[in-house]
């Protein structure tokens, strides 16, 4: 893919399997690359965030500009919802559907937008998946997004989502050759492991298995 000189990209990274090859691929298509990291105050975030600046020095080169936390506390909104309290959280067996994060991706591309708007980048990427059930991922919510972020802020923002055809294992596939191990795709991590019995964490074995590649990750 040709670099695009003229443009550049902020990318909404967590610390997961589509955050690393997201960057993988803005890093291809632009000479410049943003990373974006909503700090939500969800009980993963520490690790996450540690793990994620691991990859990021590992990823690093020149078009990549240094990580950019922005901060906005979920848990006067979320209430006693799994993700800010003490309850359980989903487990290995659970749906897609008990995983929900209320409003993500609205708050994901708010923040983002504004982040573009204010530095002049066009384009804003989002690692969303193919088969996400949420309304929130949906191709229509995302036209209608960036749509209110051009008449809002006045500047012709992009968004993308280039993964919404692939499944987590064809993205997998892709980049066989991404530390992977420097991702973290878990509700309840040990440090930098994975607790092995979320949700989250089937989900990421699934992929990794369905890919033919062996998960290079720690699993407490």
């Amino acid at each position: 893919m040709r670099r695009r000189k003229d443009q550049g990209a902020a990318v909404l990274v967590s610390g997961g399997v589509e955050s690393a090859a997201l960057l993988a691929q803005a890093l291809g298509a632009y000479e410049r690359v943003y990373p974006l990291y909503v700090k939500k105050g969800l009980r993963w975030e520490r690790e996450e965030l540690a793990v994620l600046k691991r990859l990021l020095a590992q990823v690093k080169e020149d078009g990549l500009a240094d990580l950019t936390i922005l901060p906005v506390p979920v848990a006067a909104v979320y209430g006693a919802h799994w993700s800010v309290g003490s309850s359980a959280a989903p487990g290995f067996r659970a749906p897609d559907s008990a995983v929900y994060l209320p409003g993500r991706n609205l708050l994901l591309l708010s923040l983002g937008g504004l982040f573009c708007s204010s530095r002049r980048i066009p384009n804003l990427w989002i690692g969303t998946l193919k088969g996400n059930p949420f309304r929130d991922a949906q191709i229509g919510f995302l036209r209608r997004m960036e749509g209110l972020l051009r008449d809002t802020l006045g500047w012709p923002i992009r968004i993308a989502a280039p993964f919404r055809g692939l499944t987590k294992a064809q993205v997998i596939g892709r980049w066989p050759g991404l530390p992977w191990g420097s991702t973290l795709s878990c509700l309840r991590p040990a440090g930098a492991a994975h607790c092995g019995r979320c949700q989250k964490c089937a989900e990421r074995k699934k992929g990794f298995k369905e890919a033919g590649m062996a998960d290079p990750a720690r699993f407490a």
